[in-house]
């Protein structure tokens, strides 16, 4: 009688013993599946926040050769762009996906996307663009000069993402946006100096680094990364 209440028993305990270890096992595997499927699925989302932007620069361009006011949809699709250029960024850092890859593409489509943008804004207002062309042309060449650096340096174009090149952007978006909506060039100088700042900062960057490195905040942040190698050496 015992040894039936006593196997009964084991059994029992057994099967308890089981279920406590089988039970947080499945909720991992759960977890680690949900969180895979996050990630990827943000990863998808930031991809096609910067795949619009690309695809908005050639759309300036055609904006031009179809319609003799375009102002107001131009202003509307820099806002689009904008938009996603704000918050690509956020999902890929909130979820960690911001790999080498999408950051470079990131810079690729931003680039893409102003050139495209300022192609529009000389075409439908030359005069006012005329009157920043000197300062038009030094950005240009500081952004050049930048990429040759860059490209003989390390065999591909940076991915700084640096501060001043977020304040660079935000006044240019600023900038184009009130020169689409109201004709008003007022904010073109300041985004010209800030262009010019940034361009400076990122060449420093770029002769600091030892080795290429995506999302370097400032030059002294690049300044720290080439002293912290130079002592594991």
């Amino acid at each position: 009688m015992y040894g039936m209440e006593g196997e009964r028993l084991s059994v029992a305990c057994i099967s308890d013993y089981s279920a406590r270890i089988d039970k947080p096992s499945w909720a991992g595997m759960f977890r680690v599946v949900d969180d895979y499927t996050k990630r990827r699925l943000a990863r998808s989302f930031a991809l096609a926040l910067t795949s619009l932007r690309l695809a908005l620069g050639p759309i300036f361009i055609i904006i031009v050769g179809t319609l003799t006011s375009g102002g107001p949809l131009a202003a509307a699709l820099l806002a689009i762009g904008f938009a996603s250029d704000y918050f690509d960024g956020v999902v890929a850092r909130r979820y960690g996906v911001a790999s080498a890859g999408l950051r470079r593409y990131d810079s690729a489509s931003d680039t893409v996307f102003y050139l495209g943008a300022a192609f529009a804004a000389w075409r439908m207002y030359p005069d006012a663009i005329g009157a920043h062309a000197v300062g038009i042309v030094l950005v240009l060449g500081t952004q050049a000069l930048d990429h040759a650096v860059e490209l003989a340096k390390f065999r591909r174009e940076a991915a700084y993402h640096a501060w001043t090149a977020k304040i660079w952007g935000l006044m240019l978006a600023a900038a184009l946006f009130t020169l689409f909506a109201t004709g008003v060039e007022a904010l073109l100088g300041a985004a010209i100096v800030c262009g010019l700042c940034s361009h400076v900062e990122n060449l420093a960057i770029t002769l600091l680094l030892p080795s290429w490195r995506h999302d370097v905040p400032s030059v002294v942040h690049a300044a720290r990364l080439r002293a912290r190698q130079a002592v594991d050496r």
